[in-house]
């Protein structure tokens, strides 16, 4: 049970505050709701009978918020080489509620745009996993949302210079078997 003031999380939907528990006629059916404020200033009617069920959580503390920079921090994790299972298996994760997954996916999906773009549904999907990373992320560092979007972006750039940057040439590829790659030569 939340209560009014509480800061959670509604999976695929982001971090908002419990502004008030309401009861609504819907259909005919007299049922609780949570009513959550979104940092857009959106609001969500979550029925409290089925908030635990759909994986409302409280926000993360900072202790947790600096494990998630971490993450944005590493190597990407693999990832399926068809799109169709990739876009499953990150669907599932940020699904999941579970902001170290939806870090993974954000850092990820990243990772793939700088190498080589995303499809428009995975453009959809990350900026999705972002607006839900930023939303907690902001409630959980007590900052504004410019300066968490600024930071999870310094934080990815930063790995994707130390762990992709100078990985890019393919040394497998066929054109370099027969004519190999040589930075010595700047002719």
């Amino acid at each position: 049970m939340f209560n009014v003031g509480d800061k959670i999380v509604y999976p695929m939907h982001g971090a908002g505050t419990i502004d008030s528990i309401e009861e609504k006629d819907i259909l005919g059916e007299k049922q609780s709701y949570y009513i959550l404020k979104m940092p857009s200033n959106v609001k969500v009617m979550i029925p409290t009978a089925k908030a635990e069920l759909v994986g409302v959580r409280n926000i993360i503390d900072k202790q947790a918020a600096t494990e998630v920079f971490k993450i944005l921090g590493q190597d990407e994790t693999e990832m399926d080489k068809n799109w169709n299972k990739r876009y499953r298996d990150n669907m599932d994760k940020m699904k999941s509620g579970d902001i170290y997954e939806v870090a993974d996916v954000v850092r990820n999906l990243s990772f793939k745009q700088k190498e080589k773009g995303l499809s428009t549904g995975e453009k959809k999907m990350l900026n999705n996993a972002k607006q839900i990373l930023v939303s907690e992320l902001v409630l959980a560092e007590h900052a504004n949302q410019d300066e968490v979007e600024q930071q999870i972006e310094n934080k990815i750039n930063t790995s994707f210079k130390t762990f992709k940057a100078d990985n890019n040439i393919d040394t497998n590829s066929i054109v370099n078997k027969f004519i190999p790659f040589d930075s010595s030569n700047n002719s």
